[in-house]
């Protein structure tokens, strides 16, 4: 079976290419693909892809280790990794498609401001002084950006004027539930604050951009009611802000992601995550699986914040960046393993199957085990002496609490790798034995039967 990985190789430039890297030696049978969403199938472009050869004796942990994007290109990745840019667009079309996205973003935003005249400035307590000083850069910096649009040139102002009206006609419609737009308006202004502040990216007039972060969630919550607002998407949407640094692009890259994800905000996904956390550490490990899943799952509950924020306080900042760009890249999905599942099938069908008899179905590997839930389930594994020492909700609470900032990245993706890999290898062979079994348990009958005929 072939392999494919989806790895994001640092230190690569971007270009409008796919970079395939073909491993020889032992590694014959594994494809890697180094791709940041620059992704082609079409014969025609074959020719401009790029290919280098790694060498023989590169293991896998080695592969792991240089997982993630080049901090000076992370921005521009993340833009085509999250569906701000299609991956198809050029280098011409994208400046085109940018102004077009930022002049939807401020008929979106000017909308909710006009309805709810009232939440346009955070309300301030006057006790916090980094709010105060926040609001002051804020006003600053919009005030930079308005003098700034007086200074475009009269070609400028009318497309812009033209893309402004077509905004219009799309957005007019967009009704509100004003009730409840307030409401979450009133949790964002709570959760904001609580946004990890020590972060250079809001340190000094950087704490402007916590007002920035604001109206990105508003303008979200107001457009997309049916998932409004969550606790828990300060923190996610941050991570878009302080790496993109550009309110418009925040945005547009933060809705593209939470349509695959928005799930996981809601009650039902929530209980989803674990249930499939909980069917996953049994695969792996009943024995700590029964201690953590008792008579419920709520002992679990720990693990869907480290799954709904990709682990963003588990590890130093800057690994947990790149953790979550391996996890947006699908990297070791097993959804991307059906078509050589079908494949494996129809080479066991022709081994195990008899004449008179089809072929019996293999067995599913659980496609919604996603690698994330491998990551979560390494964590578990790496401290399973110390969770099972623990014997209430609170000593698990106190337990993980102690893990923030202290897990080393490396170390976790090779194991969740191996947990994945034995994971897949396991399936298979359950395939096999029950395929012999029932294949022996045929002949078995036939023999028997044949013995009472000529007794």
């Amino acid at each position: 079976m072939v392999t494919r990985l989806l790895v994001c190789l640092r230190h690569i430039l971007l270009s409008d290419v796919t970079i395939f890297v073909e491993l020889p030696g032992k590694f014959s049978n594994v494809f890697v693909e180094f791709d940041f969403c620059f992704y082609c199938t079409k014969k025609k472009n074959r020719r401009r892809y790029k290919k280098c050869y790694v060498q023989p004796e590169v293991e896998r942990g080695d592969l792991t280790e240089l997982g993630g994007v080049s901090p000076s290109e992370r921005a521009q990745a993340w833009r085509f990794l999250f569906g701000m840019f299609p991956c198809s667009s050029t280098a011409l079309e994208r400046p085109l498609l940018q102004e077009q996205l930022a002049v939807r973003y401020r008929v979106m935003k000017r909308k909710w401001q006009r309805l709810l005249p009232g939440c346009v400035r955070l309300r301030l307590n006057g006790t916090d002084a980094e709010l105060v000083a926040a609001v002051k850069y804020y006003e600053q910096r919009k005030k930079a950006a308005q003098e700034l649009c007086q200074e475009q040139s009269e070609e400028v102002r009318e497309r812009l004027s033209f893309l402004e009206l077509q905004a219009q006609v799309v957005f007019e419609r967009v009704a509100f539930d004003l009730e409840e737009l307030q409401e979450a308006v009133r949790i964002i202004d709570k959760d904001v604050p609580r946004t990890d502040r020590d972060l250079a990216y809001y340190l000094g007039e950087g704490s402007g951009n916590l007002l920035v972060l604001r109206d990105i969630l508003i303008t979200y919550a107001a457009f997309h009611p049916e998932v409004s607002y969550a606790q828990g998407m300060n923190d996610l949407c941050s991570r878009f802000l302080e790496v993109l640094d550009s309110e418009v692009d925040t945005y547009w890259s933060f809705a593209c992601y939470m349509e695959k994800f928005s799930r996981d905000f809601r009650a039902d996904g929530l209980h989803r995550k674990i249930e499939l956390e909980a069917e996953l550490l049994k695969e792996l490990d009943p024995q700590l699986h029964a201690h953590l899943v008792t008579d419920s799952m709520d002992r679990l509950t720990f693990c869907h914040r480290w799954l709904l924020l990709g682990f963003q306080r588990e590890f130093e900042h800057s690994d947990a960046l790149r953790l979550f760009e391996i996890l947006s890249c699908d990297h070791l999905e097993l959804i991307s393993q059906q078509v050589d599942r079908a494949h494996y099938r129809e080479r066991l069908a022709c081994k195990l199957s008899l004449d008179d008899r089809p072929a019996s179905e293999a067995q599913a590997v659980n496609a919604e085990f996603t690698f994330e839930l491998f990551i979560c389930a390494a964590i578990l594994l790496q401290h399973r002496d110390a969770l099972l020492r623990s014997r209430s909700e609170v000593q698990l609470i106190q337990f993980t609490s102690s893990l923030q900032g202290t897990l080393d990245l490396n170390s976790v993706l090779k194991k969740a790798e191996d947990h994945f890999y034995n994971y897949c290898k396991r399936s298979a062979w359950d395939h096999l034995s029950d395929g012999c079994r029932s294949r022996r348990s045929k002949e078995d009958q036939f023999i028997h039967q044949l013995r009472n005929l000529f007794s």
